[in-house]
């Protein structure tokens, strides 16, 4: 497109060279061959140089505006300093047309449109070199944004790496902080004229004894919390609590209902002992299996068979 344009202006720039080239030689030709010698008083002279001027200045105003519209509506991509030289070059097309068509054109008036013709040649050779370092300043452009583009590629990819990696640092200081559970037991109990007795038969079972021991060397939150999951024969979560429908979520099972949440004081590096009992409207026989979670891992189970 670039190159069309260019071409299109030079070809332009010689047309009218060559139109004025061959007007010259037609009127120096013309006026050898005159035989006759008109002679005008200056009154005349002057009223025809008046008249000659007054119809190029119209001449050159409406073609001016009828080729401002034209580049106005076909010219959009040249804006500022370039559709100033085009509206320039269109103007000065303008009046040396109408020089050169006049019919007893002077000498005065063909330097005139010499003139024009090389200012003319040189807008032309502006315009091309301004459209050149246009669409070189277009392609450094393009570079430049083709450079940001990647570079923000590439710390995307610092960015999804640093992500990960932080990820990554965080599941192991979760890890690191978690609790290890040991000394896990479920014990069915039968209570009888205040006394308490560990059973195997679920008839008798008054309730559920639930015991373990929890201890971390780099957790130093004040207050932590477990999360205790009983399933029954069934497989359906104890819950001593039909109204309680809260759940947690675990880092492989994904959410999972639980039967109590044990909220404690802890001391850094110290071997808590948990105790504690549920309460249910009956037992069934079967297994019973008892799981214990802290920060969405499990850290410890155990099962209870009752006859």
């Amino acid at each position: 497109m670039r190159d069309t344009k260019s071409l299109l202006l030079v070809l332009l720039s010689f047309g009218l060279i060559g139109t004025w080239i061959y007007h010259l030689y037609d009127k120096t030709k013309y006026s050898k061959q005159r035989t006759e010698i008109f002679i005008k008083d200056s009154i005349a002279v002057a009223e025809g140089v008046q008249d000659s001027l007054h119809k190029l200045y119209s001449s050159t105003i409406n073609n001016l505006d009828a080729e401002l519209d034209s580049t106005k509506s076909n010219a959009g991509l040249l804006k500022g300093e370039l559709g100033n030289k085009l509206s320039e070059i269109y103007r000065l097309k303008a009046e040396i047309a109408a020089i050169l068509k006049k019919n007893n054109v002077k000498k005065e008036d063909l330097e005139l449109a010499r003139k024009k013709t090389t200012e003319l040649q040189l807008l032309v050779q502006e315009l091309t070199s301004k459209n050149n370092t246009v669409e070189e300043e277009k392609q450094q452009i393009s570079t430049a944004l083709d450079n940001v583009n990647i570079q923000m590629k590439n710390m995307e990819g610092n960015v999804q790496q640093l992500t990960n990696e932080n990820k990554v640092l965080a599941e192991k200081v979760t890890i690191a902080s978690t609790f290890n559970a040991s000394e896990i037991s479920l014990t069915p109990v039968a209570v009888r004229n205040d006394k308490e007795k560990e059973t195997s038969v679920a008839d008798k079972v008054s309730k559920l004894v639930v015991s373990f021991s929890v201890q971390n060397n780099i957790s130093d939150e004040p207050v932590s919390e477990v999360y205790i999951v009983i399933t029954q024969p069934d497989g359906k979560v104890l819950k001593t609590d039909v109204w309680d429908a809260f759940s947690i979520d675990t880092r492989k099972e994904g959410k999972k209902s639980y039967t109590r949440k044990v909220r404690f004081d802890y001391e850094k590096g110290e071997s808590k002992k948990l105790i504690f009992s549920l309460n249910a409207d009956d037992y069934m026989k079967g297994n019973y299996k008892l799981q214990v979670y802290h920060n969405g891992y499990m850290i410890g189970q155990t099962n209870k068979v009752l006859n």
